[in-house]
């Protein structure tokens, strides 16, 4: 071995010493890295799992678990959901902090916590504001507020609270307790109740049950005695006053009312209930559900029975509600339920009366009524029965885009009683029947003829018979994380059958009309007409009962008085677009509609006895000029529009600001496109304007929250009518064109919750609702026969038949699981007299209501999932007396009497005294 070998062999040696050497370094320097990252790891791990909580969250009413509930720790995207006992288990990264715990329809809790550990049992209260989840169906298609980002001002009832305190009231009285709502009369007779929002009657407040339109389409009213069930099958009730969230081409002047009825329920169970009431009032119901089956199908069912003598004199009522709902979910994209509800009912009526009449008859007299051998009869009873049915179809295309569709139809059948002929009445101003019979013994051949040489009398039925087909469809699209898309379509066709048949003949062999061919001249013409009609002899009677109706056939010979038809048919679209952030969100809203009308007048306009111009009844005597022969009046289109925009900022969870505008040209309604409910078109009528302005401010907080709500709504273009008896005891009817009122206020409301047991809540509006410029003005009589025509200056005259200012205080007491104490005060003031558009407007007294109720519940069965509750109510506790609304504006004049600083001629309601109901329940 060289030299030169032995130093080769050695530095060779040095350079895989020193790669060993390094091999061990990168090896120890990678295993430091690694235990280090391991350390950070364990440390990381320990440091954000500190423990895990535990809990319970129950009903606080019914003691109760509630599945599903939501249990994220605040301030995290950290959550968890309770099982079918209501139990939960959350790990959290912290040693304390704070659980938010909600679930729909109740009040969130913060819990604080200390990990790891249990919390105590979390007891959740109902909220009587809050409406999220009673939509089950038509989620597409029933517009709550919820729904729509930007705010507005809007009061929620759930189901609860309507069970609870709507006793033997109509539906419109779980209102009451919210902000610009005034409901008066209910003395008139079951279900004969008027609400009106912001000043603003019935037909400019939108109705819409399950999303679809429920108000008259002849002249946008509402005939609460139709929707006697309403509370009974409501599971939430919403107001929206003013614009509203419909995307509807609707009617919502005043607001929107959005009932939403139940639906199939999820889970078996069933329910019954008995209510007794003053004046003999009874109720029961039961309802059943079967819950949704493993194959997707369901069914829930309701029946109800009412019957009662009424608050005030000759008020007897009686009648049914059936709830029929059938679902089916095939899959996790479609849903389908189809719905039956009516409420047959017949209910006797009262009409306002001179307050000089109370004071000698006593404050529930009503001289409607009347006794012959004893037996009571009346003479004003309405009847009816208004079956809708309705197939929803929900459709969730996909994770952005759904399809709601309801297709819906309702058959009414029923009308309303009065007289025909001469009437006669007692000393004490009621019917006098026991003479009505001797008079209609003296007739010949005991025919008795309207306007004839005879005296007699009859009771008629005002037949009001329709059949109505609609469809609504919403398509809604997530065009973005914050941009969504609606538009749909909103299609309806109505046929209406209005004609008077004998109810009664009271010994009478028959009845027909006068067949005297009428002229301008003379004082009796039949339904305001001065051509030829019908003048068929009526020989049958058709007893005022709405399930009778609902099946009778009435042949045309048998219709006297009047007989006319008419088919409205209604085409919209509509759309929105609203664009939503955390802080800001804004929309649009707009729709079209078209809208066609035609009057069918078979008996004034006979055109068939009609010969070469001259009647065929007897008389050959040729037609009055201007006089048609056309039983078909000409169709009538109109177009209407509107547009709707809405902005929110949000600056923080509790604040929110809105501000929203709107635009409506409104079709002038059926009744007001026919002069005189003749064919002949009105030449005033033309499409109503409204214009609206709203803002507000919102304040929210787990105790406390509150909402400020301003607004402006401006209504031209108007017609609106009005109806009293006259010093003669002769119904008439005053109509005024081309009105143009002015509605502005502002409005507060509140809620305090200070513990878990004790809420308060309050509200509080004051409005500024007058008249503006000259109108044209028409008195006319019961037949629609003219009476006088001018024209007037209305400017600055107050729109009466609601309190301008308004105020009110309520409070809830739980006293332990089982029972709880609820109170609520209102105030009225600032009310004037119901007589339409006038310059000088009659205020009526203020007043104040305090109800009254307790609530005891009783879990029972082996696991306390069901219940029993006992509820009582007292309305009007102390016993105030009110007068709740006047027809008639008759001021005091030197030598007047009065009343509480009111002419004793003008005719008026007073409110119910006190009252009372208590009801049993059973959940199961």
């Amino acid at each position: 071995m060289t030299l030169i070998n032995v130093l080769l062999i050695l530095e060779i040696k040095k350079y895989v010493t020193f790669a060993a050497k390094l091999k061990e370094h990168l090896i120890l320097k990678k295993m430091k890295k690694f235990f280090f990252a391991m350390a950070m790891f364990l440390m990381t791990a320990i440091a954000f799992s500190q423990g895990t909580i535990t809990g319970t969250v129950l009903d606080g009413e019914l003691n109760e678990p509630l599945p599903g509930a939501s249990v994220v720790v605040q301030g995290t995207t950290n959550g968890t959901s309770t099982d079918f006992d209501g139990k939960f288990t959350i790990e959290v990264s912290q040693n304390t902090g704070t659980l938010i715990v909600s679930y729909i329809g109740f009040v969130s809790k913060k819990i604080r916590f200390t990990s790891p550990g249990e919390v105590q049992q979390i007891l959740l209260q109902p909220n009587s504001e809050e409406l999220d989840g009673v939509v089950v169906i038509g989620t597409g298609i029933i517009d709550l507020a919820n729904d729509r980002q930007t705010p507005i001002a809007v009061s929620s009832i759930p189901a609860k609270l309507i069970q609870e305190k709507i006793g033997t009231q109509d539906v419109t009285m779980t209102l009451v307790n919210t902000p610009s709502v005034y409901v008066s009369g209910q003395s008139g007779g079951f279900g004969d109740s008027n609400m009106r929002v912001r000043g603003f009657e019935q037909d400019n407040t939108a109705f819409l049950l399950n999303g679809q339109p429920i108000n008259g389409m002849e002249d946008g009213l509402m005939y609460w005695s139709n929707w006697s069930g309403m509370s009974d099958i409501a599971n939430g009730v919403q107001i929206q006053r003013g614009l509203g969230s419909s995307k509807l081409a609707i009617s919502s002047v005043g607001g929107t009312v959005n009932f939403v009825t139940k639906a199939t329920d999820q889970e078996q169970g069933g329910f019954a209930y008995a209510t007794i009431a003053n004046n003999d009032y009874i109720k029961t119901t039961a309802g059943y559900n079967t819950g949704i089956s493993e194959k997707g199908f369901g069914l829930s069912v309701m029946l109800t029975h009412w019957q009662g003598d009424g608050y005030n004199e000759g008020m007897f009522g009686e009648g049914q509600t059936y709830f029929i709902s059938a679902g089916y979910r095939p899959n996790d994209s479609h849903n389908f339920n189809i719905l039956l509800t009516g409420a047959p009912q017949f209910h006797d009526q009262n009409f306002t009366k001179p307050i000089s009449d109370y004071l000698e008859y006593g404050k529930r007299y009503n001289n409607n009524w009347g006794v012959y051998n004893g037996q009571y009869m009346t003479e004003r009873r309405n009847f009816y029965h208004k079956p809708v049915a309705n197939l929803n179809w929900d459709w969730n295309i996909n994770s952005t885009t759904n399809l709601s569709t309801v297709l819906y139809a309702s058959w009414g059948r029923g009308g309303g009683t009065g007289n025909l002929g001469n009437r006669i009445r007692t000393d004490e101003g009621r019917i006098d029947y026991n003479a009505i019979y001797a008079q209609n013994a003296q007739v010949t051949n005991g025919i008795g003829v309207n306007f004839g040489d005879e005296p007699a009398y009859i009771t008629r039925s005002s037949m009001n018979l329709h059949s109505w087909y609609g469809m609504v469809t919403n398509f809604e699209k997530e065009l973005s994380d914050n941009l969504t898309l609606n538009f749909g379509a909103d299609l309806r066709t109505y046929y209406g059958e209005h004609f008077r048949v004998v109810s009664d003949f009271h010994g009478l062999n028959g009845w027909r009309e006068d067949i005297r061919l009428l002229d301008p001249n003379n004082d009796h013409q039949p339904y305001g007409s001065f051509g030829t009609y019908k003048s068929s002899l009526a020989t049958e009677s058709y007893r005022p009962s709405a399930w009778s109706a609902t099946f009778d056939d009435y042949p045309e010979e048998q219709k006297t008085d009047y007989s006319n038809d008419e088919r409205i048919s209604y085409g919209g679209l509509f759309t929105q677009l609203e664009y939503a952030t955390d802080k800001v969100s804004a929309f649009f809203q707009g729709s079209i509609s078209s809208q066609s009308h035609q009057r069918f007048d078979p008996y004034q306009y006979a055109d068939q006895s009609l010969v070469d111009g001259t009647s065929s009844q007897g008389t050959g005597e040729p037609l009055p000029a201007g006089i048609t022969d056309g039983v078909d009046s000409e169709k009538v289109n109109n177009f209407g529009y509107n547009a709707k925009a809405g902005f929110s900022y949000n600056p923080s969870e509790e604040h929110s600001f809105y501000v929203n505008t709107g635009y409506y040209s409104r079709q002038p309604y059926h009744d007001n496109i026919y002069l005189n409910f003749t064919n002949a078109i009105n030449p005033l009528t033309e499409n109503e304007k409204i214009f609206g302005l709203e803002a507000g401010y919102g304040f929210t907080s787990s105790i406390f929250s509150a909402n400020l709500n301003l607004y402006r709504t401006s209504w031209k273009d108007r017609v609106v009518t009005n109806s009293r008896f006259d010093d003669a005891g002769i119904l008439t009817f005053n109509t005024t064109f081309g009105a143009e009122q002015l509605h502005s206020g502002i409005e507060v409301d509140f809620k305090v919750r200070p513990t878990d047991d004790l809420s308060f809540n309050g509200f509080a509006s004051l409005g500024d609702w007058i008249y503006k410029g000259a109108s044209l003005t028409r008195l006319s009589d019961e037949n629609r026969n003219i009476l006088s025509e001018e024209i007037e200056d209305y400017d600055g005259g107050k729109v009466g038949g609601a309190a301008q200012f308004s105020g009110g205080l309520g409070a809830v007491y739980r006293i332990g699981q089982k029972l709880s104490l609820d109170a609520d005060w209102r105030f009225y003031d600032k009310l004037y007299a119901d007589v339409g558009t006038i310059k000088e407007n009659l205020e009526l007294p203020s007043f104040s209501i305090l109800d009254a109720g307790v609530t005891y519940t009783v879990p029972v069965g082996a696991d306390k999932t069901k219940s029993i509750k006992l509820r009582a109510n007292v309305n009007n506790l102390l016993n105030t007396e009110y007068i709740s609304e006047s027809a008639t504006a008759n001021f005091v004049e030197a030598g007047d009497e009065t009343f509480d600083g009111l002419n004793v001629s003008n005719q008026v309601y007073f409110g119910f005294g006190t009252t009372w109901n208590l009801t049993l329940r059973y959940d199961f």
